[in-house]
C-alpha cells in the first residue's frame, strides 16, 4: 500500500525537517552549507514561501515553514530536497550512487502562539544544545545568524508573531524541557503542536488523526 497523500493547508505554520540517509554527513565544508542556503532563497522567490526560521545542521536540518496557499508546502519541500540531492551529488561526484536523504520530509502543524515561539527557539537553539557553539548566534548557518547581522540571501519572514525584543537571551537560555519532548514527539509523530482542543481541530483537518493514537496493536479486553 502506497504512503497517504499528505494535505497541507496553506496559512497553518509548520516545522518541516529531512535527514541524510545512514546520518551521512551531506554538510561539512561552508561551500555544503552555503549551496544549501542557495536552494533555500531560491525556493522561497520561486513559490512565495515565507520562511520564519531555520536551521541547517551536519546531517539534517530544520525549517519553520508559512505557506499560503493548500499544497505549496509539499511542493516547495518536494523542490528543495530534489534540487539539493541534485546539487550534491554533481558537487561531490556521487551521481547514481544512491540517496542522499533517508526519505521524504518529516513534517508536523504549529498553533500560532506561544509555541510557535518555543518552536523557533527550539530550531535556532538546536547548535547550542549540541555542544557545537558556546553562542547560539555563533552558527553562521541558521536564521539566528541572519537576526544578529549576518548577510544572507535567503528572506526571513517575520512570522505570524513576532519575536521578542529579547529574542537572543530568549534563544541563548535552556528550552523548556517538557517543551523540547513535546516538540521531538512531534517530530517522531507528525502530530500538531498546539493547546489540546486545536490539536484535534487540526488533526481532523489534515487528516492526521493517526498520528494522536499510541503506537502499537489495541490492547484486547479480558
Amino acid at each position: 500500500m502506497g504512503r497517504p497523500k499528505r494535505i497541507t493547508k496553506g496559512h497553518i505554520v509548520y516545522h518541516a525537517l529531512n535527514r541524510a540517509n545512514g546520518r551521512l554527513r551531506i554538510f561539512k565544508k561552508p561551500q555544503d552549507f552555503a549551496a544549501f542556503e542557495a536552494i533555500l532563497a531560491d525556493g522561497v522567490a520561486r513559490y512565495g514561501m515565507r520562511l520564519c526560521g531555520y536551521c541547517i545542521m551536519s546531517n539534517h536540518w530544520h525549517l519553520v515553514l508559512w505557506p499560503r496557499h493548500d499544497g505549496d508546502l509539499t511542493d516547495f519541500m518536494r523542490w528543495v530536497t530534489v534540487t539539493h540531492t541534485q546539487r550534491w551529488h554533481a558537487a561531490h561526484g556521487t551521481s547514481g550512487t544512491g540517496h542522499v536523504y533517508q526519505g521524504r520530509f518529516k513534517s508536523f502543524p504549529v498553533q500560532n502562539s506561544w509555541r510557535y515561539l518555543a518552536l523557533m527557539q527550539y530550531v535556532e537553539a538546536n547548535p547550542l544544545r549540541a555542544g557545537m557553539v558556546d553562542r547560539a548566534e555563533q552558527w553562521p548557518w541558521s536564521s539566528l545568524a541572519i537576526r544578529c547581522g549576518g548577510e544572507k540571501e535567503v528572506v526571513l519572514d517575520p512570522g505570524p508573531t513576532r519575536l521578542p525584543e529579547d529574542w537572543l537571551r530568549i534563544v541563548q537560555s535552556a528550552v523548556d524541557p517538557s517543551q523540547q519532548e513535546t516538540i521531538a514527539h512531534c517530530i517522531k509523530r507528525g502530530c500538531p503542536y498546539g493547546s489540546k482542543q486545536w490539536i484535534n481541530q487540526t488533526a481532523t483537518t489534515l487528516g492526521l488523526e493517526s498520528t494522536l493514537r499510541p503506537r502499537g496493536r489495541p490492547q484486547k479486553n479480558s
